[in-house]
């Protein structure tokens, strides 16, 4: 693909902004990403916007959100799967040689709604509803088909939650909690068994940008330069159907990330870093699982939601740590000599579905 990144912006981290409306927050982030890329929105002819009505406790948000997103009198499009969709929508978008330069947003001000009650309305009506199906209580299924088909307890658990916390304490882009204590996630109380409350990355309000630019663009502008080229892209929906020949099976992931690398023309090689979507200790130990056949440098070393959580746009986080990480521009989280990451999302009950975006080091 001929797609590539020219500058990111993320707003502050926070663990619930109340100081800026949802607009402020976009506007602010886009207005970042634009100066890191050296232009004006003027210059950008596409935008795509990912956001959910659901989350943003509106309907038909982007009517709010577009102009404050940097959509005024653009050719805007929205998609409402996940953050890192909005990212393969855009890249897409860029690649047909229609759009030139582009903007992809995406934000989530978590902490204005309830989130177990947006998971209950998106539950079938008829056979899930009734019986108070939401996210905890599928991801509570998840991390039982995880215990039986990787065979992990709570204590691996609780050991790879101490420590994905300590990395995230030392990236700059993120809350920088005071780890807790294996003791005490094992001592916290369940929200459904086996998935305790602790064993849940604490949701946050944040907000992502991405600027992009065709190469036929960046041979006409020499004095810009490409963070990344971005290699490939892919999605996979797995089954709705919350059965045991889903839940935990992750083929979504597999599938997902064998089409990326051969897209991406790696299918043997290595990853130097992989930025995976993991809300519980559970996700993280199914994906280290489903990875562990690979050759994978590096696996969050941003430490991942346990840096920063802002649900639907957390898949386009993991886009912009993993840009920074090729562009060698991700501070004190930097991986040494990096040329190939992916970023990963995730998006419905269980992961059902699941997003990737392969960038690669542009040469000087």
């Amino acid at each position: 693909m001929e797609t590539y990144v020219i500058g990111l912006g993320m707003s502050p981290p926070h663990p619930a902004q109340r100081r800026l409306r949802t607009e402020e927050l976009a506007f602010q982030t886009v207005r970042a990403a634009l100066a890191d890329a050296g232009v004006e929105r003027a210059e950008v002819d596409a935008v795509t916007l990912a956001t959910s009505d659901e989350m943003d406790g509106r309907s038909i948000s982007s009517m709010l959100m577009a102009a404050p997103s940097g959509a005024y009198l653009k050719d805007e499009i929205r998609v409402t799967d996940s953050g890192l969709t909005g990212l393969v929508l855009g890249a897409l978008r860029v690649a047909t040689g229609r759009y030139h330069l582009g903007l992809v947003v995406s934000w989530n001000h978590t902490s204005q709604i309830d989130v177990q009650d947006v998971m209950r309305m998106r539950a079938e009506p008829f056979t899930l509803r009734p019986v108070g199906m939401n996210g905890a209580i599928a991801d509570a299924l998840f991390a039982g088909e995880v215990q039986r088909r990787c065979g992990v307890d709570e204590d691996a658990v609780a050991a790879r939650i101490v420590q994905r916390q300590q990395v995230a304490q030392r990236n700059p882009r993120g809350l920088r909690r005071a780890p807790q204590s294996a003791e005490a996630i094992r001592a916290s109380g369940y929200d459904a068994y086996p998935l305790r409350r602790a064993h849940q990355a604490p949701a946050s309000d944040g907000c992502v940008a991405f600027v992009l630019a065709s190469g036929a663009w960046l041979r006409a502008h020499p004095q810009h330069r490409a963070l990344a080229r971005i290699a490939a892209v892919t999605s996979h929906i797995d089954s709705y159907r919350l059965d045991a020949g889903r839940v935990g099976a992750m083929a979504g992931f597999d599938a997902g990330l064998e089409d990326l690398l051969r897209r991406a023309g790696r299918d043997h090689a290595a990853i130097d870093v992989f930025e995976a979507e993991a809300p519980t200790g559970w996700h993280e130990a199914a994906i280290e699982h489903h990875l562990a056949g690979r050759d994978v440098r590096a696996l969050s070393p941003s430490g991942g939601a346990w840096a920063q959580h802002p649900l639907f746009c957390m898949g386009l986080v993991n886009a912009a740590e993993a840009a920074l990480q090729v562009a060698g521009r991700a501070g004190d989280v930097q991986v040494e000599d990096v040329h190939f990451a992916v970023a990963h999302g995730s998006h419905g009950y269980a992961q059902q579905g699941h997003t990737f975006v392969a960038f690669e080091r542009v040469a000087a």
